[in-house]
């Protein structure tokens, strides 16, 4: 699973496995799709390239937030009033 993706987002062989998986059982299920290894590729392929970047894009904002106030947590923790 780790092919090439038009974003650069790739996924590990057994996390990839899983979602193909998971997608064949969620359009079966769900709308009694019986897709084949390709089509499942292709909407997993699609999702990627559509979602990843801006998901991706959030959770850096997201932990870049998280650590500031972290950031600003442990200055007024710690901070040390010097003499003058």
């Amino acid at each position: 699973m780790t092919q090439d993706q038009p974003t650069g987002i790739q996924l590990s062989d057994d996390r990839g496995e899983r979602v193909l998986h998971g997608l064949g059982q969620l359009t079966y299920n769900h709308f009694d799709e019986n897709l084949t290894d390709f089509q499942v590729q292709a909407i997993l392929d699609y999702f990627i390239k559509t979602l990843g970047p801006p998901v991706y894009n959030q959770a850096i904002v997201d932990a870049r937030t998280f650590l500031a106030g972290k950031l600003e947590d442990l200055e007024a923790e710690f901070y040390e009033q010097e003499s003058e």
